[in-house]
């Protein structure tokens, strides 16, 4: 086994070579598709074993265990859940019998298969004991470290990650995977990855497989921008093509070894092979960047919050940015009342218009009598993130309900806040430093609010001090003002303004402040606080808590930003200016606003354009922001008001998801978002369906889907069905690893007009040759498209399908084009 400080001396050393693939190269060595990898390879442990041993002979330095599927949950549809320590500890011997000390053994992990909740059922702190089952047995066989590969979902690789902290202190790599638009399936970004994985503690971070080498290089400079550990580059030889009948990757290992060195010079400092790398390729590269020099791992760490979905980067001279205070029951009876009531339809109202409003980061504070504030407030991540790609800012009294925000919430978050207040103050930094978050240090001690300016900056020392004893770095603080009421003391803003200016001249640190507070008390509120605003910015003042809605106080921040010439903020004042003026021009016209950029929320070339009054009706509107929890209600007021059924579904449902569509086609929406929509449309289709009277003539043809056999990955499979449902289609869903003549027996049998297949990985998509043969050899004459990560337009083209669909969105237009 390996210290962390070792590995990174190791890494240091310069280029540091993994093995290549490990699926492609096995079912060369006899491995039939579908079986169980993991017992197969028990079974022939020679097959393995020359791999490797072949693999340190051309430069590898350390191989992956073969245990990427060795969890509980994916070792159960072979029925050998129970073989789970046999079966990992059994791969680890191996490997480590065939490397012996020449190379490091890692113990490979990744995804599931099934989806968290709120998208799925598996709650995160169930995947996180599924993962410390295997990473336990992993750590007892002796593995050197943990490999986290192939993810699809950010939240996953954190639960794994967090499983395995939570076991050892052996180093950890993660690598994700990443779509042609240069996001992962949940609409993961390269540089979120990289932040939030990089402070919850990985050692090397970066991504495997969907690629070959060359498209692989923007992504690793995206990493580069903000990685603080080495990178990681893992591609495939090209992409898969089909030749007299076979999957084969077509580059070679000149070109592999040839475009790898513009990974290392793009800032891959630890690379490898994925899916079609042979031992050729794993040579070719080796003797391609030996010589080379890496890139330098950054020891200048961004100051960067993160969500799923997004980056926010805190810079000291750059633009002024706000964090939304709204979702906070202080003063709010009605959500207050809402928050007892178990509704969160407020509080996401509350995220999307914050985020319109132009708010960088959200507050999420759910202190009110009456509730379990804890659970309260994990409803409300859960919620939040589902609509917004806002990083979130967590507010409590109370370190338990911090601490459990943080554990689930899939981002990099900033605490609000930890005061020099004796073991709390400890408590929340150790969850700080665990959870990778950043916090705001409130200048208050055991001894209270400080006496003067001068107690307030040592106290401000001294939580920097504390901070740095628990491993976290002067990048990861953002310092309260402490705004008091002038009303009150006649020099709270003059104070205020000395600390802003000490934080930034002197300890370069960001600020921040609650606005409101200088004016509490005074009439005119408003003017006090935009006018101390732009004194606080003027004066170092890099972030407030403040209300988005408040267009004087916004349009003052882009004014001040663009007063001080700072990088953008022309063009972000001239777009705020033109947001508000919109926003007042619908509000005449009692329409709702529309975001000030982006993609509009009606697209053009959807069924209804945008002002028109299907825009605003709140049917239409649960849709498109995946209201499902208040579909039913809205859609029985449009039924009172006289609307019929039908023209529910057809003149406000169907729109409002082709719009959703056309968002998720622009990358303005993203997984989460579309399979909200699409479950609040079919929760709507549900309760209209009885209402409506269907003839013969009426009824839409019948498909059947399935995931094609050896593999089981059915996300998105799952999405196409659940969208074809929502058109009126009759969906028969077969499940996944399904064989060819099952598939077309239920699609004879059915009358299906068409069959839907899907695979994810290069090794199984092949399948989908097999059940167009047996569509032929028994005569169904429907029509077959096909979807998956790893198929292509031409891929459909030369297996001889009728169609190829890249998204459950486009499936729906594919199947409407086949079938007029």
């Amino acid at each position: 086994m390996m210290t962390r400080d070792e590995f990174r001396q190791l890494l240091e050393q310069g280029v540091f070579i993994l093995d290549g693939a490990t699926g492609t190269n096995l079912q060369k060595a006899g491995m039939p598709v579908g079986v169980c990898p993991e017992l197969w390879i028990m079974e022939h442990p020679q097959a393995i074993q020359d791999l490797q041993r072949q693999f340190v002979e051309a430069g590898s330095r350390l191989v992956y265990a073969p245990t990427f599927t060795g969890n509980r949950i994916k070792l159960a549809e072979y029925g050998l859940e129970d073989r789970l320590i046999e079966i990992n500890t059994r791969l680890v011997q191996l490997s480590k019998e065939a490397v012996g000390d020449k190379a490091l053994v890692a113990g490979d992990m990744t995804m599931t298969g099934q989806q968290l909740y709120p998208m799925g059922t598996l709650t995160f702190e169930e995947l996180v004991d599924v993962y410390k089952e295997q990473a336990r047995a992993l750590y007892e066989a002796g593995c050197d470290v943990f490999i986290v590969e192939t993810m699809m979902s950010l939240q996953e690789t954190r639960a794994a990650v967090l499983a395995i902290r939570e076991v050892c202190d052996l180093p950890v790599m993660a690598t994700l995977t990443f779509e042609a638009d240069g996001r992962t399936l949940y609409g993961t970004p390269p540089e979120a990855a990289v932040v939030v994985l990089q402070e919850l503690g990985v050692d090397a971070i970066g991504t495997n497989c969907s690629t070959g080498p060359l498209d692989m290089v923007e992504r690793i400079r995206a990493m580069y921008r903000y990685a603080t550990v080495p990178l990681i580059a893992k591609p495939n030889a090209g992409l898969p093509e089909i030749v007299d009948g076979k999957t084969v990757y077509q580059t070679t290992p000149e070109e592999f070894a040839r475009d790898a060195r513009l990974l290392v010079e793009a800032g891959a400092r630890i690379i490898g092979g994925c899916c079609g790398t042979t031992v050729d390729h794993i040579r070719a590269l080796h003797d391609a960047v030996r010589d080379m020099r890496p890139q330098p791992v950054s020891a200048v760490k961004k100051r960067a919050l993160a969500s799923e979905r997004s980056v926010v980067e805190i810079t000291l001279d750059g633009p002024f940015q706000v964090i939304g205070k709204r979702i906070n029951p202080t003063g709010k009876k009605k959500l207050q009342a809402e928050l007892r009531a178990g509704s969160m339809a407020m509080v996401r109202s509350f995220a999307r218009q914050q985020e319109k409003d132009g708010a960088a980061v959200l507050d999420i504070n759910m202190g009110t009598n009456g509730i379990d504030e804890k659970d309260m407030m994990i409803r409300a991540v859960y919620e939040v993130t589902a609509v917004t790609g806002l990083p979130l800012c967590i507010d409590s009294s109370f370190p338990e309900v911090i601490e459990a925000a943080l554990r689930i919430y899939p981002g990099r978050a900033l605490i609000n806040s930890i005061s020099l207040e004796g073991k709390k103050c400890q408590r929340l930094l150790k969850a700080a430093k665990k959870y990778g978050a950043m916090f705001i240090a409130l200048p208050v001690s055991d001894a209270g609010l400080p006496k003067s300016v001068e107690e307030k900056h040592d106290i401000i020392r001294s939580l920097i001090r504390q901070a740095e004893a628990a491993g976290l770095a002067r990048e990861d603080i953002i310092v309260d003002g402490l705004v008091g009421a002038v009303g009150a003391l006649p020099t709270a803003a003059l104070d205020c303004l000395a600390t802003f200016r000490y934080c930034h001249d002197e300890l370069q640190i960001p600020t921040v402040c609650g606005l409101s507070n200088i004016s509490f008390g005074l009439p005119g509120r408003i003017y006090a606080n935009m006018t101390f605003l732009s004194m606080a910015i003027a004066s170092g003042l890099t972030m407030a808590i403040a209300n988005p809605g408040q267009d004087l106080l916004m349009n003052a921040a882009a004014a001040a930003n663009m007063l001080m010439n700072r990088a953008g903020s022309d063009l972000a004042y001239i777009r705020r200016i033109r947001y508000v003026e919109k926003k007042e021009e619908e509000k005449r016209q009692h329409q709702p606003p529309v975001p000030p950029a982006g993609p509009s929320v009606q697209p053009e070339g959807s069924t209804k354009q945008a002002g028109s009054p299907v825009n605003g009706n709140p049917v239409y509107q649960a849709v498109l922001n995946g209201e499902k929890d208040t579909i039913i209600s809205c859609t029985k007021e449009e039924l009172h008001k006289g609307t019929g059924p039908e023209d529910i579904i057809n003149q406000l449902l169907i729109p409002a998801i082709n719009t959703v569509g056309q968002l998720y086609n622009d990358q303005y929406y993203f997984l989460p978002q579309l399979i909200a929509s699409a479950a609040a449309m079919e929760t709507a289709i549900h309760h209209l369906e009885p209402m409506i009277q269907r003839s013969s003539s009426e009824k839409l043809p019948t498909i059947v889907v399935a995931t094609v056999e050896g593999d089981v990955h059915d996300i998105g499979k799952n999405l196409v069905a659940l969208m074809l449902r929502n058109y009126g289609y009759e969906v028969i869903d077969l499940g996944k690893d399904v064989p060819a003549s099952a598939i077309i027996e239920k699609a004879l049998s059915a009358k299906a007009a068409v069959v839907g297949l899907s695979a994810l990985m290069t090794t199984t998509m092949m399948h989908m040759k097999d059940v167009i043969a047996e569509a032929v050899k028994r005569h169904y004459d429907g029509k077959i498209i096909i979807g998956g990560a790893a198929v292509t337009p031409s891929f459909a083209d030369e297996i001889g399908a009728d169609g190829y669909s890249k998204d459950a969105a486009d499936c729906v237009k594919l199947v409407g084009r086949l079938l007029k």
